[in-house]
Order: structure tokens, then C-alpha cells, then sequence
């Protein structure tokens, strides 16, 4: 292979990270940069730049690249933009693949981190063979990527699955998105705090969630109490998986998957989510699809996951 490695680039709310793969998902290198630290994105592509190409420098790979794979929110296959992602600091439409692929002179190709998640989990983790599956990812929102006969579906303007979106309360919380009520309002990291702060208004029972300061109250403090048995906590993680379960029956009738995979931060809780989402899913499932999903978390390394999905993109192409 003239060109053995490629990128993978995971752009979050928070952090994007980078990495150099090779095509049996080695990782020779990795870099990050601040998202939220650029508020215009011709700031955020050179600063992308200038730290990616000194780690292709370290490496002594600049010429060995076969191209650059972006997994972003609201990442479209299609036309190589980031469309009106609630979560970045740059609003609109953003021709991102091309901003990247005049800096690098090599092919870029950008998806949604879901989509990007769901390619790795067949090329890396325990998808390989499969030809239905959902890759579902709980990080700050939630994310979604269908896969239907062997192929990702991207729909007529490469923004389908986008099941963080399907409206499970009518009404209900505020999302991002403009809307109320949306999955990930109730089902992610963001979720599952403010569900934790609801409940410790409503009831009584003592926990120790009630202790923890504000800005240091996140999924994992959450996480941790719900492992060492906290009433309230489990309840978090019950109340998270009825309406994963729920939403994830209906999509089941939509696609008919083989399995429902899991990563991201919240995904990290294991059992606690997992168990209690099996259980709703079976209870809402239509009698034909009864015991014919497997939930299962992802195959691939917690701590390259990102990078791993998005460099997939490069090898599926």
C-alpha cells in the first residue's frame, strides 16, 4: 500500500481529537485541540492544521496519507459540511470537508459521529458481518447511526438517524435542536444530570449525589454512586433506560436490527444502563421482534473509539 495510514478527526462540544491509523486500526500517534476555544472556524481549521501536520511532521508520515476521515455533529456525508450543530460554536452551514482538503491536499471526508462510530464498529470492533445494527453514542447529546443491508443509511440529504431527535415527551425538556421533548434531553450525559437534579427536588431519600458541588456534578460522580448502590442514582440509570428502551422498540420496527451497539461516555456505566434498557426494550417491542435484538456495548477501545470511527471512514471508502 503506497499510502498505509490515514486520519481520523472526532470534533466534540469540548475537544477535538486526531490520530494517525493504519488499516488494521493501529494508532501511531494522537493530538487535541480546544473546540470551544475558536469561536470562527477559519481559526479552528488553521489551528487544526498547524497542530495536525506537526504530528504528521513527529511521525515522518506527511506523504504516507491516504486521506483525512471527520466524525462531527450534524456532519453530512453528502455534502461535506457540518449543518446547524446545537453543540459547536459555529453556527450554520460549514463547508468543513473543503476547508480541510485545501489545507491538506488530500481527500477529506466528513459524517455524522454516530455514522463515523458505526463504520469503526464494523472495520474495528464487534459489528464485522453485520448487515443491520444501530450504533447508538451517549456523550453531551445523543447520537445515531442505522445500518441496513451492509450500507449506512444517510437518506436523500445525508441527515437521516437521527434518532436523538425523535421526540419521546411531548412538551418536555428543552433541547438544542429548537425543540422539546427530544431523546437526548432525557437520554445522555446532559440528561441524565438534569434527571438527577430533578429527582433529588422531588423526593427525599438521602444520597450522596446531594453533596456533590454543582460544577463538579457530571455522568461518571453519577456513574460511581449508582456502583456503590445510591438509591437515587440507580433510579437515574432506570428512569434513563425506560425511555431508551422505548424509543429504541420503535426504531426496532423501522429496521429490524441484528443489535444495538453502545459507546460514549454515559455507555461507560456498563450493566447499570445496558440491563435495565434490555429489559424496556423487550417490554415495548412488537411480539416478532421479541428476543431477536441484542444490546450490546461497543468493541471498540473506550479511549480511541472517536478517532478509530472516524478513520474508518477513509478504509469503507
Amino acid at each position: 500500500m503506497s499510502k498505509p495510514y490515514v486520519v481520523g478527526i472526532d470534533i466534540g462540544g469540548t475537544n477535538t481529537v486526531f490520530g494517525i491509523v493504519d488499516a488494521r486500526g493501529s494508532i501511531l500517534a494522537t493530538g487535541s485541540i480546544k473546540t470551544q476555544k475558536y469561536t470562527e472556524i477559519t481559526d479552528y481549521v488553521n489551528a487544526l492544521h498547524e497542530e495536525l501536520s506537526r504530528l504528521l511532521a513527529q511521525e515522518n508520515v506527511t506523504d504516507q496519507i491516504a486521506g483525512i476521515g471527520i466524525g462531527a455533529p450534524n456532519g453530512n456525508y453528502f455534502n461535506g459540511t457540518i449543518e446547524f450543530a446545537p453543540n459547536l460554536p459555529w453556527k450554520g452551514v460549514i463547508p468543513l470537508a473543503q476547508m480541510v482538503r485545501e489545507k491538506f491536499n488530500i481527500p477529506v471526508t466528513i459524517t455524522n459521529d454516530a455514522n463515523a462510530a458505526a463504520l469503526g464498529e464494523i472495520a474495528y470492533g464487534n459489528a464485522g458481518g453485520m448487515r443491520d445494527f444501530i450504533m447508538v453514542t451517549l456523550g453531551t447529546g445523543l447520537g445515531s447511526g442505522f445500518v441496513a443491508g451492509g450500507r449506512m443509511i444517510y437518506g436523500h440529504d445525508g441527515m437521516a438517524g437521527e434518532l436523538g431527535h425523535v421526540v419521546v415527551e411531548p412538551g418536555g425538556r428543552q433541547c438544542g435542536c429548537g425543540r422539546r421533548g427530544c431523546l437526548e434531553t432525557y437520554v445522555s450525559a446532559t440528561g441524565a444530570k438534569r434527571t438527577a437534579f430533578e429527582l433529588m427536588a422531588r423526593e427525599t431519600v438521602p444520597s450522596v449525589l446531594r453533596d456533590v458541588p454543582y460544577d463538579k456534578f457530571d455522568a461518571r460522580i453519577i456513574t460511581e454512586a449508582a456502583q456503590k448502590g445510591d438509591s437515587l442514582a440507580l433510579e437515574v440509570f432506570r428512569c434513563t433506560a425506560e425511555r431508551l428502551g422505548r424509543a429504541l422498540a420503535n426504531a426496532v420496527a423501522i429496521t429490524s436490527p441484528e443489535a444495538v451497539f453502545f459507546f460514549g461516555g454515559l455507555a461507560q456505566a456498563g450493566e447499570l444502563l445496558l440491563e435495565p434498557t434490555r429489559r424496556y426494550l423487550e417490554e415495548n417491542l412488537l411480539p416478532v421482534y421479541r428476543g431477536n435484538v441484542k444490546v450490546l456495548p461497543s468493541g471498540i477501545p473506550a479511549q480511541n473509539a472517536a478517532i478509530l470511527g472516524a478513520s474508518a471512514l477513509i478504509w469503507n471508502e
